[in-house]
């Protein structure tokens, strides 16, 4: 598995923890599954990160989020782009070893794939303001 690989696992859970408020270690469990290859227990460890650490800072992430979005209520966000917004912003302000620009990339790469045509652009303009 890939780090990208492991984002992609990492948004999933972020995603049922907006839905649920509780972290579910079964899911991730469920997803370790899937891992192979050299780095597994890197890729594992990566996850539980970004899953446990949005979880715990979730609060504070949205607050962030609500003061960096114009014209929209954070309910108003799809889901699925607050959960990419949510990701990206705790790696930009946790995960100092993961550069803006691949957060940036790589949020905008997942919300090609799971959101809506105008999702990646608006993702982009959004984590713009987190730029140094």
């Amino acid at each position: 598995m890939s780090r990208r690989e492991a984002r992609d696992v990492a948004f999933k859970l972020v995603f049922e923890f907006m839905f649920s408020g509780e972290k579910k270690e079964e899911l991730v469990s469920e997803y370790a599954s899937d891992f192979s290859g050299k780095d597994k227990n890197d890729d594992l460890a990566y996850v539980n990160e970004i899953y446990n650490g949005v979880a715990e800072h979730y609060d504070e992430l949205n607050q962030i989020l609500s003061e960096s979005v114009e014209k929209f209520e954070l309910e108003r966000l799809y889901k699925v782009d607050r959960a990419l917004l949510l990701l990206a912003i705790y790696e930009i302000k946790f995960v100092k070893s993961v550069p803006f620009k691949v957060s940036a990339n790589e949020a905008i790469t997942l919300a090609k794939k799971y959101s809506t045509e105008k999702s990646a652009k608006y993702i982009n303009g959004v984590l713009s303001k987190f730029a140094d």
